[in-house]
């Protein structure tokens, strides 16, 4: 699944002298964010694995409560002042966001293959600049809106509405795509509240939603199955931890678009774990989304450095 939208920055240009400082930085945080991808996919198939054995809600209920233990014990020292929040109603949708967009991407991979899932999932960069425009006032041009309707052309290919291919769960990962893009757009309605208030609160508003719901669904976890319920919080926590640390490094213009690298990784273990390959229909309109948002992301990276005087006039 596609990680957190992170709070956004100001963009930089693209490369810093060899040596310098800011470029050591922004390697590092390439890696980090990589390294972070990586782990989420993982965090992904052993979702999907555990969704053919027991109820979504129950997998959620898991993933967020493990979160939310951990950034406790990590926040420990803080946990009042790091819950104090300037716009609560903003992060308690933050949080509501989420879980959707967690509950209905595993409800999804009951159903597809994991790099379609994720291929769908990959929409969110595009909606986030679409939603920013109508819900914030951002500007947006003509070729930006071009970018975003040949990436939704490129979702239609995979989910093919109306070919003897298509499966209504694709439908859940379109839906999960434009849930992440909202609470994205949240984070940044938000951007007052520091990084573990918005940390603490996603993880608190998820595990409270999925503890209502998942007594209704609850079935007692099969000692062989605990090590992936444990590896599912654990991968999550560590790449989250990893993701707000590469953003920490280097400006979200700068290394975003290696997030697509999940697009290969979700590939990879669809391949080893399931035997299975995604078709050529949905190769091409992957990349399509992809080539659509870093088109998307070039125009804006563009505007922003013209805005602040370092890029071409």
């Amino acid at each position: 699944m596609t990680p957190p939208e992170p709070s956004p920055g100001a963009l930089p240009p693209i490369l810093a002298p060899a040596g310098d400082p800011a470029r050591s930085a922004q390697l590092r945080g390439i890696l980090l964010l990589l390294l972070a991808i990586f782990l989420f996919t993982l965090m992904d198939a052993t979702g999907k694995h555990l969704s053919t054995l027991y109820h979504p809600v129950q997998v959620v209920w898991v993933r967020f409560v493990t979160n939310l233990a951990i950034v406790a014990v990590i926040f420990a020292p803080r946990l009042r002042h790091a819950l104090a929040t300037r716009r609560p109603a903003v992060q308690f949708f933050r949080g509501v966001t989420q879980f959707g967009s967690g509950l209905l991407f595993f409800s999804a991979l009951q159903f597809i293959g994991l790099a379609e899932a994720t291929a769908i999932m990959d929409l969110n960069p595009v909606l986030i600049t679409l939603g920013a425009a109508v819900f914030l006032g951002e500007s947006i041009g003509i070729r930006r809106i071009l970018g975003i309707l040949a990436a939704f052309c490129g979702a239609m290919l995979i989910i093919r509405p109306g070919a003897g291919v298509f499966h209504p769960a694709a439908l859940l990962a379109l839906t999960a795509a434009f849930t992440y893009a909202a609470g994205a757009i949240l984070t940044r309605v938000a951007r007052s509240d520091s990084a573990a208030t918005s940390i603490l609160w996603s993880a608190l508003v998820g595990t409270v939603l999925s503890s209502l719901a998942v007594p209704f669904v609850w079935q007692p976890i099969a000692a062989g199955d605990l090590w992936a319920f444990l590896l599912l919080g654990g991968l999550g926590t560590a790449a989250q931890a990893l993701l707000i640390r590469a953003f920490s490094l280097a400006e979200a213009a700068a290394i975003a678009p290696f997030g697509y690298t999940g697009l290969l990784w979700a590939g990879l273990w669809g391949w080893l774990f399931w035997g299975t390959l995604p078709d050529l229909w949905t190769l091409i309109g992957a990349l399509i989304i992809v080539a659509a948002g870093l088109y998307v992301w070039m125009r804006e990276a563009r505007a922003m450095n013209r805005a602040a005087g370092t890029g071409p006039q």
